[in-house]
């Protein structure tokens, strides 16, 4: 078993615990967010899309493929996501709280830069996970990331 494979019962867990805080304290939210779950998504986008990550907090991009290409990796458990600056390539996912993920884009990363909202005042544009998914569909296949077989 690899390490990756350990992950989706470690955000089960997680979730566990969660649910529990809420439970303990019903006026307040205990969601996974921030560098949780950005760094569950680098390590997930990696193994399941074969790329190699770069140094943490690398500026513009998390991976590179085997043929050079920067990626930029995010991931979410709301309903957007926010760049800095324009990626390469970018692959946007969503982690269930079954620890699994589902893709929301994959392909060139100047599509959503484009895309997304204004420059918000923490550095960042946003756009919406819907957003994502209707300009995922114009990507074309030779533009994207081939997924492992589970």
């Amino acid at each position: 078993m690899s390490a990756v494979d350990e992950i989706p019962n470690l955000v089960q867990n997680l979730y566990a615990i969660v649910s529990e805080l809420e439970r303990l304290f019903p006026s307040r939210r205990f969601t996974p967010d921030g560098h949780l779950v950005g760094s569950i998504g680098e390590v997930l986008a990696a193994y399941h899309y074969d790329l190699q990550l770069l140094p943490a907090s690398h500026k513009g991009h998390d991976a590179e493929a085997r043929d050079g290409r920067k990626v930029q990796i995010k991931a979410t458990q709301t309903t957007s996501i926010a760049m800095r600056s324009k990626p390469d390539y970018l692959i946007a996912i969503r982690i269930l709280r079954d620890g699994s993920f589902e893709e929301v884009y994959n392909g060139p990363g100047n599509l959503v830069w484009e895309s997304a909202g204004k420059m918000q005042s923490n550095g960042q544009r946003p756009i919406s996970l819907r957003r994502l998914l209707d300009l995922m569909k114009d990507v074309a296949s030779s533009s994207r990331f081939d997924r492992r077989a589970s």
